[in-house]
């Protein structure tokens, strides 16, 4: 405190303070070596449409039935349905720049110079090189794309062909797009924004200029603004990240993540009150996401055989939890009832394993991230910590 780490933070929009990041009252203490310890309770992101079963077969039941939370977001539309439009846009690009007859050929050629994937960064960069976990690809929600291309025309020329129209104000583009809640079996409708921020230029605070699309410069900005977003998507990428890849199936390539680690130190060496803030609170968030995972990769162990009781889950409620995923519902239709049990008992066995290894690593992140704060923060005779 006292100018060190902001107490008050943001959880939705800047200059917002409503993430209260005091240290536990009573258990600031000093050693015998003169530092003063700060001691931080665990915490979890609030989600009003969930509450966490205190009771560990309602825990499995709510994980079988769509997942045990959602993850914070910042739009309304799944990133899956987002993250096709996304597709549509950089493969034409691609077809283009593979035809030397059309006219924004060598723009093309030149935009991906770099991969199809460097002209898109943010929620959908994250998507699209598949850094987070499966649960968040399938739970995360977003209203925009922000791309990165210097070339204008080609990317005006692609967005017009795609149905997209100009917002003349905001000079963003615009598009609605439709899908089936399958839970509900509704329709839902909304409108998803394209924007390319090579021009929009933004600050996002404390300095967090946007300088690219790598993974590096995503975190850069996301620990600097620090919404409960923000957080999450850092927390779900480095969930993966240490991952055995013949155990867990998805692993950040090693050399990106550590040239992305050097966001982490950049930003300690900033010193900056607002980013000393968020690297605690991402601690705190770390923790307490990884004992509610390890709480249901348990329940899942102790209850996985319950999807084989007939009478707990007779073939209609079987049915119903099939809604969470149009491949379980296809499956369904095409395998029937008990092998789409042994299918989804597959999975959760599966997800059991993936869950121990996800709260494992999520331990080791944050040691990792408390360690670089502490070092930094030792000439004034720092040490922060978790609670226990």
């Amino acid at each position: 405190m006292n100018g060190i780490w902001d107490v008050k933070s943001d959880v939705v929009i800047r200059g917002d303070n409503n993430r209260d990041v005091s240290p536990l009252t009573g258990k600031t203490k000093k050693n015998e070596n003169g530092f003063t310890h700060y001691v931080f309770s665990k915490v979890l992101f609030n989600n009003p449409w969930y509450v966490i079963p205190d009771d560990d077969i309602e825990l499995f039941k709510k994980f079988l039935n769509g997942g045990s939370r959602h993850y914070p977001s910042d739009g309304s539309i799944p990133c899956d349905l987002v993250a096709r439009e996304t597709r549509i846009i950089l493969n034409k690009i691609v077809e283009i720049a593979n035809d030397p007859s059309d006219k924004y050929y060598e723009d093309a050629r030149k935009a991906l110079e770099n991969g199809k994937y460097a002209l898109v960064r943010g929620t959908l960069k994250l998507y699209l090189g598949k850094y987070t976990t499966r649960d968040w690809r399938r739970k995360r929600f977003t209203d925009d794309i922000d791309f990165w291309i210097f070339k204008m025309d080609l990317y005006e020329h692609v967005l017009k062909e795609n149905g997209w129209k100009r917002i003349s104000d905001t000079k963003e583009w615009e598009k609605q797009i439709q899908w089936v809640n399958l839970i509900r079996n509704e329709r839902e409708a909304n409108m998803l924004i394209a924007a390319n921020d090579i021009n929009l230029l933004l600050d996002f605070g404390s300095g967090a200029y946007l300088e690219g699309t790598s993974l590096k410069e995503i975190f850069s900005k996301k620990i600097k603004r620090g919404h409960n977003v923000d957080l999450s998507d850092l927390i779900n990428v480095a969930m993966v990240n240490g991952c055995d890849y013949k155990h867990c199936g998805e692993r950040l390539r090693e050399e990106e993540w550590l040239n992305a680690w050097i966001a982490f130190e950049e930003a300690v060496n900033t010193r900056n009150t607002r980013t000393t803030s968020n690297l605690i609170s991402l601690c705190r968030y770390s923790l307490g996401i990884a004992d509610h995972l390890e709480r249901v990769a348990k329940s899942i162990n102790k209850y996985q055989y319950k999807i084989f009781d007939k009478f707990e889950y007779p073939d209609n409620e079987l049915e119903r939890i099939c809604r969470i995923s149009i491949h379980w519902i296809e499956f369904l239709s095409s395998h029937g009832h008990n092998n789409t049990r042994k299918m989804i008992h597959d999975y959760l066995i599966e997800q059991r394993d993936f869950k121990f290894q996800y709260s494992k690593n999520l331990r080791t992140f944050t040691e990792k991230v408390l360690n670089l704060l502490n070092f930094k923060y030792s000439h004034l005779k720092i040490f922060f910590e978790i609670e226990n």
